[in-house]
């Protein structure tokens, strides 16, 4: 599958589960939502850091690139607030608000920005070979199971490129 296209669905399917999470009516029902969400973010994120933003970095993305490690950190560590959190606290909604309007403007910024240079960049065949790569990368770390934990550990900095 072309990586793009890959990123972009699962861009607004992370949107559409973190939409539900805020209009959840139980604390239960939110934070199950959430969950789900920040398990979604967390493959998400993993694999572009570690396979999308690597095959792509070039002198016309590296400036985008960088900037959206900086998004990823900011998004990791109000998972990892919100991990600790309980839905009844008072702090968890509107950091929930926050990491939902953050995920947002990092999809817009990638679809808008990053996304069109990689399509000139990459021939459509190293597109759907990435999308494999990240596809799978995303099943192995689905499987060892609640990715949003692993994002506590990674909230002191920014990943390299």
């Amino acid at each position: 599958m072309d990586a793009i296209k890959l990123l972009t669905s699962q861009h607004r399917s992370l949107e559409a589960t973190l939409k539900k999470a805020l209009a959840a009516k139980t604390d239960g029902g939110q934070y199950k939502l959430f969950a789900k969400a920040a398990d979604e973010l967390s493959v998400h994120i993993s694999s572009e850091e570690q396979i999308f933003y690597p095959a792509v970095k070039a002198i016309k993305t590296e400036d985008i690139l960088l900037e959206s490690l900086e998004e990823h950190l900011s998004l990791k560590r109000l998972v990892a607030d919100l991990v600790e959190l309980m839905p009844e606290d008072e702090t968890f909604q509107p950091k929930l608000k926050v990491l939902s309007e953050q995920a947002e403007h990092h999809h817009k910024e990638e679809e808008e920005n990053l996304f069109p240079k990689v399509k000139k960049l990459l021939t459509e065949k190293e597109l759907d070979d990435l999308g494999t790569e990240m596809k799978s990368l995303q099943s192995a770390l689905k499987k060892q199971g609640d990715p949003r934990e692993s994002v506590i550990d990674e909230t002191l900095e920014a990943q390299g490129l």
